[in-house]
């Protein structure tokens, strides 16, 4: 995967394409994250974490409950909740068992084969106002710290995983606080419109 990047003066698309670069080496050898594409760059999830992404609103909800999360980043709208890969595909059956199942929620997750764009890291040159953005950036693979959220006994080992059970839950009920708040305002989704409203 020797592709040549395109010479400073051959375009005027050549500064984000280098800025670019630069950033996809420091997601591979400061977190062995993979990348692709361009303008914008890409994380691919699904290899070393997946995503649950949510309204901002909720997201910064769960941020204020305290709940352990890993990274956390923030894209217009939506926020992004890193969790271990693999995450994705338990998201449908821990609604369930949560008794989420039934409503229909703003939470989604991106896991193998999907891509998220790429925030700028910690020291990188900044994006325009709306790009996406890191809350918490991750750190360095080097440097310990806590893993991604897991399924107890399917984290990183240590046993010092933060629970993704919890920050589902977490997720789902700060969802659905959005959902009632903007019933209640009139701001209905087509989704929420077509469904009963439950009460937590």
């Amino acid at each position: 995967m020797n592709s040549a990047l395109p010479s400073p003066r051959s375009s005027p698309d050549a500064a984000p394409a280098s800025v670019d670069a630069a950033l996809a080496l420091r997601y591979a050898d400061e977190l062995g994250w993979a990348t692709g594409g361009s303008a914008p760059l890409r994380l691919l999830t699904g290899i070393a974490f997946d995503v649950l992404e949510l309204p901002a609103e909720a997201g910064r909800a769960v941020l204020r409950r305290g709940v352990r999360t890993g990274p956390v980043l923030l894209s217009g709208a939506r926020m992004g909740l890193l969790v271990a890969a693999g995450g994705a595909d338990e998201l449908p059956g821990l609604l369930d068992w949560l008794e989420w199942g039934s409503l229909a929620l703003d939470l989604t997750a991106a896991g193998a084969g999907g891509r998220i764009t790429a925030p700028p890291l910690p020291g990188a040159p900044g994006g325009s106002p709306g790009a996406a953005a890191w809350l918490r950036p991750p750190e360095p693979r080097r440097a310990p710290g806590p893993a991604l959220p897991a399924l107890a006994g399917f984290g990183s080992g240590t046993g010092d995983a933060p629970d993704l059970v919890r920050l589902v839950d977490a997720a789902a009920t700060e969802c659905h606080r959005v959902r009632l708040s903007r019933a209640r305002s009139g701001r209905t989704t087509r989704e929420s419109a077509d469904q009963p409203l439950a009460f937590s």
